[in-house]
């Protein structure tokens, strides 16, 4: 059997980005996303009103509250969370499949959903943590980006300290002063991760093929 045959039987991991809303996950997401092979995207299910640019299926998937609370009975999600008067979650059909073909899934999702997953499917969960270098510079991205009134702006900065508060809970923490050094350590966790012996199940077999 070939070296990539061995790797190829990998199973992938969920790699969980999480920060205050303003400290730069989204963005961290996308650049991740064009940097590392091997990773896709989870596409979340919301039942929020897309804004300028979005898109179905790509972004989110937009919903009704009926058709979410129906995928919630069915248990079609792998975690859920309201967050911002709005309801999130995780299809788990997508996810699954995609670790099983050793494909890593990255999750730009809240606490309340990690902490979901640590309880359901910790043992291929890796979840990160980024905080902003202050309130001070987080309030000014908030408000740079120009997406939300000042009254959602307020209400962003009032849920962040409540939002860092839940550090503690992640295996990773990295604060985000700048976005490229952030990204090195973000991409140094993955790679570091997948080289964890417990993630190369393939291991004893390709070693007994050494000897």
């Amino acid at each position: 059997m070939s070296t990539a045959s061995y790797i190829a039987s990998r199973r992938g991991m969920m790699f969980v980005l999480s920060s205050p809303s303003g400290a730069g996950k989204t963005t961290m997401s996308h650049k991740l996303l064009a940097l590392e092979s091997g990773i896709t995207l989870s596409v979340s299910v919301t039942t929020r009103v897309p804004r300028p640019g979005e898109v179905h299926g790509r972004d989110y998937y937009f919903v009704d509250q009926a058709t979410f609370n129906q995928m919630v009975a069915g248990g079609e999600l792998l975690e859920h969370a309201l967050v911002f008067d709005n309801h999130y979650g995780t299809p788990k059909q997508h996810v699954m499949g995609a670790l099983a073909r050793g494909e890593d899934v990255l999750f730009d999702i809240d606490w309340q959903g990690t902490r979901q997953l640590a309880r359901t499917c910790r043992d291929d969960l890796v979840s990160v943590f980024i905080l902003p270098p202050s309130l001070h510079e987080l309030e000014r991205r908030l408000r740079a980006r120009a997406q939300d009134s000042e009254e959602v702006v307020g209400f962003r900065m009032q849920k962040a300290a409540q939002e860092i508060s839940h550090w503690q809970e992640y295996d990773y923490v990295i604060v985000n002063d700048n976005l490229e050094d952030a990204l090195v350590s973000v991409q140094a966790i993955v790679r570091g991760e997948r080289l964890k012996r417990a993630r190369q199940p393939y291991l004893q077999n390709f070693i007994a093929h050494l000897r």
